[in-house]
């Protein structure tokens, strides 16, 4: 069998806007996903988060959930338009009573809490004075993330600041696939670069806190190769504008040349900015799902909308591929893993988010099979020196999968959107197995 270390942290991942709903609850201001999912046609099927799996009056029955299966620690994401309705002043006590009331839940299943403070659902009122390409609003998050960790912070020990910055940025703010929906790329390098500022000013005023709090923030990575030799600057171009744009300025206080050179990054950068970015972090979350191989210049395929890799474009390997079309590629987890301890001495990593879209079935062979090749991947990297402590499954539950609705399946638990009733799958008993195990059969 693959075992794990002692105190391996095995738990389940979800989001606020993916699950909550209630957003006209509780004194809860608008977010911008609450404004884009009014946008006609930007949602498949129309569908919005309003209700997504009403974890705001379920939250019971769903921590009861993360108890039969053993979970230990439990990634949940707080939403900002809940806390401070409009992304500023004093906190909304009924918002922070929903999350006291969930970490009570937590707490009597000896569930561990992980919060993140961001995961994509800004105030709208934040997004009307300029959003994240408003420098502004960094220092907003700053004041927010400070003012929530001195209410929680006796009863919460992980902190994460941010959930894939990348996506709040560039797929928010250029390709306009997710909110606000804006197609502007100078806007989305703006807002890449103000996201890490306030990730580096929340660390450091939470710091000043609490010392004691474990701290750090989730960036998602895909590993890219080219299709040929001469496809290298493509991979190139791919890997500077996803991993590297958010990962050197974190961990090495610097952005790379490339993306210096190409994005014109340094009219964003005031002076004191890097050192503030990469303030001393406890953690670093790892969001994996794909490995992908890419081609410059050719016009078939899906072209990308990433500033200065216009011209490249994704390559189907052929092979298996989850209902999201997305390549499985657990060795491509190892590789990431491996790249990071080699090119980067990472604090203590992380997997956030780990899971797959599957055929909406209870008996999810497919999803097992993938989480288990995954896990057999991470434990290589584990074996081979990466300080790797901990992997939540994404997700616990079907739930609204962004500009995607809810045709998609991630759940080790169904979710029937008609009635709202939780059934857990074939993968959750699987994986209670796992955490009972410590690890999955060979």
């Amino acid at each position: 069998m693959t075992r794990f270390p002692p105190g391996f942290a095995w738990g389940t991942a979800t989001a606020s806007y993916q699950i909550e709903g209630a957003v006209q609850e509780g004194g809860r201001g608008a977010s911008i996903w609450d404004t884009f999912c009014a946008r006609p046609g930007a949602i498949l099927n129309g569908d919005t988060g309003r209700i997504a799996c009403d974890h705001y009056h379920r939250f019971r029955d769903d921590v009861a959930l993360l108890g039969e299966l053993g979970a230990r620690v439990y990634r949940f994401s707080l939403a900002w338009p809940r806390l401070m309705p409009s992304g500023r002043g004093a906190i909304n006590e009924a918002g922070l009573d929903f999350y006291k009331r969930l970490l009570d839940e937590l707490e009597g299943k000896s569930i561990e809490p992980w919060v993140t403070l961001y995961h994509w659902d800004l105030p709208q009122a934040l997004e009307d004075r300029g959003g994240w390409p408003a420098r502004d609003t960094a220092l907003r998050f700053a004041d927010y993330a400070t003012a929530v960790h001195e209410r929680l912070r006796d009863r919460v020990r992980h902190w994460t600041t941010l959930n894939e910055p990348f996506n709040s940025a560039f797929t928010g703010y250029a390709s306009g696939e997710h909110a606000p929906g804006a197609t502007d790329p100078r806007a989305a390098v703006a807002a890449g670069h103000h996201l890490l500022l306030a990730h580096g000013l929340a660390i450091a005023r939470m710091r000043e806190q609490d010392a004691g709090s474990q701290l750090g923030i989730t960036l998602n990575f895909s590993p890219y190769h080219p299709a040929s030799e001469a496809d290298a600057d493509a991979a190139r171009r791919m890997d500077a504008r996803q991993n590297r744009f958010f990962l050197e300025p974190v961990l090495l206080g610097r952005y790379g040349e490339d993306n210096m050179a190409e994005l014109n990054l340094g009219r964003w950068i005031a002076d004191g900015d890097l050192e503030v970015i990469s303030s001393p972090l406890d953690f670093l979350g790892v969001n994996y799902y794909r490995r992908l191989v890419v081609r410059a210049g050719s016009p078939q395929g899906t072209p990308t909308r990433f500033i200065g890799c216009e011209d490249v474009e994704l390559v189907d390997r052929g092979g298996p591929k989850s209902t999201m079309g997305w390549p499985i590629d657990p060795d491509g987890l190892y590789e990431l893993l491996m790249r990071l301890h080699r090119e980067f001495a990472p604090p203590p990593l992380y997997i956030t988010e780990n899971g797959v879209s599957c055929e909406d079935t209870l008996d999810d062979q497919d999803r097992i099979d993938f989480l288990a090749a995954h896990l057999r991947a991470a434990h290589r990297a584990l074996a081979a020196g990466v300080d790797l402590r901990g992997y939540f499954v994404w997700s616990l539950l079907d739930n609204f999968e962004w500009a995607l609705g809810y045709e998609k399946r991630f759940g080790l638990v169904r979710v029937d959107y008609e009635t709202l009733e939780r059934t857990p799958r074939a993968s959750a008993r699987w994986f209670r197995d796992v955490v009972a195990r410590n690890g999955p059969e060979p």
